[in-house]
Parts: structure tokens; sequence; C-alpha cells
């Protein structure tokens, strides 16, 4: 008998449920920040929010999901993965509650820190809990299908979005979340078992150090593009995220109950699947800013048909995800990961050659690459990695995952747009306006308000250029990410990581 005969009658029959589950939990989070992006000129107008309020009802969730998400996991592993997911969608979905009804920019921002917290409860639990629940053969598949709600979200979330905001006041982009909350708890709580790591003693320096430094690094990001990184209040943040992070990580290293085992990181499989990621989600990242302002300030698209056109790269993700998943377990994920991230490469490089004259077909096809290339490279890094991780490290593994994406996809806003930036500022005529000299979107306005033309297709032709520079360097740190695959990504059938001799963990079901 093989060893897949033996394991299939130790699976849970209800894992492609449990999924649902997950995945519905994975979308929540993914639509609710898509569909804020729609939704801002409203809330701006009817509760008086200024550009100050706008940025922290934006930011407060971004700085307290990022922050709390190392946290959340090592919490995930200690008390069980289901109780703290459905704690999540709890806190998520009364926050959500809060945020619609909210009648001034303080009480959103309030709904929208709360909401973070949810967040970040729930993203590493989903994840742990699907490879506690599926074995590794099924595992690429699961994962495969998890991932790709981001995508059916970031396309999905803008257009749903639109719909309702043409129907219904800004606040039903936040009571959309919460008939989802309340399917995903009572699902869980009926089909999900629990499960857990052994009880290690709670590593609260590790916490209150990983937490400060996480939020002081994001911050550090966010502020850069706009005060510049000499200004006061940025090294400031970056002093502090330097400090606590580097204090993180002597205390994960001298403390006997680390709350992050960073001796993960010795493992070739986890590390190249780790910097493969941060790679990715750095260019993929800038590629929805700049992206999203070339369709709408230079081919002049609407939100809604600007939402629309991403439609290819959603499509190609959803397909190969599948491909992927089913190639991973017969040429291994570092060769699927490497290939996948040359063809997102070629994509880049593709939407690189556009001009002000393009029209539909040929970012249709560079989007095509990308999502193509992203739905095979991601499942299989992300399988790469949750597999180098100790099934009692799964919470925590989990939210190492997230974090990196999350700072990847941060300093890809922060680096890249601020290439385009300069890029752009450099291009632009010295006789235009000193405004229109600093952002395509000043630059149309002034335009629009004296009629001159001939600023206005400059301003195009610049925001092109700089767009063209800009993915050329995505394309070029996507095929750092492949060759870091193909590199380090040298999988072994042995154990995930030898890290420490570990029992098998026990899923305890309460149903």
């Amino acid at each position: 008998m093989t060893d897949t005969a033996e394991a299939t009658p130790t699976r849970n029959p209800r894992r492609w449920l449990i999924l649902v589950v997950l995945c519905l939990s994975t979308l929540v989070l993914v639509i609710d920040n898509m569909v804020l992006n729609v939704a801002i000129p409203q809330i701006a107008t009817d509760l008086g929010a200024g550009a100050q309020d706008i940025q922290w009802i934006i930011d407060s969730y971004i700085l307290v999901f990022a922050g709390l998400l190392l946290t959340s996991g090592s919490l995930s592993d200690k008390f069980g993965r289901r109780l703290v997911m459905i704690l999540g969608l709890l806190l998520f979905g009364a926050a959500s509650v809060l945020a619609a009804f909210a009648t001034t920019p303080e009480l959103l921002i309030a709904g929208r820190v709360v909401m973070g917290i949810g967040g970040a409860l729930i993203m590493p639990s989903t994840l742990s809990i699907l490879i506690t629940v599926f074995d590794e053969e099924e595992r690429p598949k699961a994962i495969a299908a998890w991932s790709a709600v981001s995508v059916v979200g970031m396309v999905g979330g803008p257009v749903f979005g639109g719909f309702l905001l043409d129907h219904y006041w800004w606040g039903s982009v936040f009571i959309l979340n919460v008939p989802i909350v309340i399917l995903a708890v009572v699902a869980a709580v009926a089909l999900m078992p629990e499960s857990r790591g052994p009880w290690r003693k709670p590593d609260l320096p590790g916490m209150l150090l990983s937490v400060v430094g996480m939020t002081a690094l994001v911050w550090t990001i966010i502020v850069t593009p706009a005060d510049g990184f000499t200004a006061p209040g940025t090294l400031t943040a970056a002093a502090i995220a330097v400090i606590t992070l580097a204090g993180f990580v002597i205390r994960e290293l001298s403390t006997s109950s680390p709350m992050v085992p960073l001796e993960l990181f010795r493992n070739r499989v986890f590390t190249g699947s780790s910097f493969s990621l941060v790679l990715l989600t750095f260019a993929n990242g800038g590629l929805l800013l700049i992206f999203t302002q070339y369709l709408q300030f230079v081919l002049d698209y609407t939100p809604t048909r600007t939402a629309l056109a991403l439609t290819p790269m959603a499509v190609a993700v959803l397909l190969f995800n599948g491909v992927g998943a089913a190639l991973a377990g017969k040429v291994g994920n570092r060769v699927i990961t490497a290939f996948g991230l040359v063809v997102t490469a070629v994509g880049f490089g593709v939407l690189a050659t556009m001009d002000v004259a393009t029209g539909f077909w040929l970012p249709a096809l560079a989007l095509a690459l990308m999502g193509s290339g992203v739905g095979l490279a991601m499942p299989a890094a992300i399988g790469a990695l949750m597999g180098a991780v100790p099934s009692e490290h799964a919470g925590v593994g989990s939210a190492l995952n997230d974090t990196i994406q999350q700072a990847g996809g941060a300093l890809g806003v922060a680096i890249l747009g601020a290439v385009l930036a300069s890029r752009y500022t450099g291009t632009m005529p010295d006789s235009a306006p000193e405004r229109g000299r600093e952002s395509i979107s000043d630059a149309l306005t002034i335009a629009g308000s004296t009629g001159d033309s001939g600023l206005a297709a400059a301003a195009r032709e610049a925001f092109t250029s700089a767009m063209s520079t800009t993915f050329v360097a995505a394309a070029f740190s996507v095929l750092a990410a492949a060759a870091l695959a193909l590199v380090l990504m040298r999988e072994r059938k042995s154990a995930p990581v030898d890290l420490v001799e570990t029992a098998p963990e026990k899923a305890v079901s309460i149903d």
C-alpha cells in the first residue's frame, strides 16, 4: 500500500467545505480594502474629511494590521487557530458596522483600527488552518484556491463597490462585510476542527517589540514618499523601527521560547521562497498604484472601467492557479515558482512598451501574462514556504508569509512610486507650472481649468515615460526573484525544517 493510500482515510471529509470558509474569511478582507478606495470621495464629502483624515482612514488599518500579524500568528498557535480566526471575524464584522454608521472622521478611523485588529487575527489563521487540514498531496490545490481569492477580490471589489455607491450610501461598502462574516463564523463553528501547537511560554517582550517595530517600519514606508526620508518624523519612525526590530531579533535568538523561530531562515527553501515573495509583491504593489493611474489619467478610463480592465489578470490567475498546483506536484515548487516569475517579468516588460496611444489589447496581453505568471508562482512559493514550517509553528509561519507580502507590497508602493514621481518630474518641461510638474493629476486639473491642451499632452507623455522606466525596474525585481528561487528553493522530501524535535500536531475536533 502506498503512503498516499495510507494517508487518505485520515483526511478530513469536510476539508473542501472548510476551504470555502477559509476563502470567505480571506475574501472579506480583500474586498473591504479594495472597495474603500472607490468610496473615499463620497466619504470625504459626507463626513467633511480632510486630506489628513483620509490618510488616517486608509493608513490606520494598514498600521494595525501589519503591526499585529506576527503576534496574532503566535497567539493562534497557542490558543487555537479556529478560535483566533472566529474572534477576528467577529471583531471585523462589529467594526464594519461602526464604520458604516460613523458620523465623523474620528469614528470611522476608530472603526478602521478595530477592523485592522480583526484582520490581523483572521489572515494568519486561515493559511495555518489550511495546512493542518490538507495533506501534502492536496495542499497545492488548496493553497492555489486560497491565493486566487485575493485576485478575485482585487478586481471584483471595486466593480461591486461602484454598484453599491451608485445605489446606496457609502456605508454600504462596510455593511457588505457583515453577511460574509456571519456566514464564515457559522460555517467555522459547524465544520472546522480546532488545532494548536504545543503550549509554550508566551514571549511577551518579543510580542511588544514586533508590534512596535513593524508598526514603525510600515509608518516609515508610508510617510517617506510624502515627507521625504530626511524629515524629522520619518527619521524618528525609521530609528524606532531599526532599534525595536534589532531588539526583536536579539530577543528571539536568546530566549528559550521564541515567538518566531528565526532558525526557519536557515532553511534554504524557506529563505528562497520568502525573498522571492518579497520581490514579487514589491513589483505587484507598484503595478496597482501606477497602472490604475495610467488607465484613468492617460487613457481616460472611469474607475469602474479601470477595475474591469484588470479582468484579464484575474481570469489568468484563476486559470493558472490550478495548472500550477497540478504541475508543482510533478516538477516541484522550485521550477514552477521560477518559471511563473519569468512569465510575470515578461508581462512587466510588455507593460513598459505602452504609450499614450495604446489601445485595449496590449495591456490586456500584458496583464494576462502577469496573471499567468502570478497564478503559477504564488501558490508554489507559498506552498514551499509553508511546507518548510513545522506544524507546531503553522500560525506564526502563516503570519510570516503575510508579513513578508505586506512589507513587499508597501515597499513597492513607496519605492516604485518614488521612482515614478522622480522620473515624471524630470521629464516634464521646465515651463510647466510647479504643481503640474509634481503629479499628473495636478497637471490635468490645471490644464482643465486653463484650457492648456499642451500641458495635458506633456503630462501624459511624461507619465507614460516614467511608467515605462518603473515597470522595467519591476521586471528586474521579478527576475531577481526567479534567480533566488532557482538557487535557494532546492526541495527535500524529508522533514520541513531541522528546527527542533517536534511531536505531531493533534487537531482537536469540537463538533
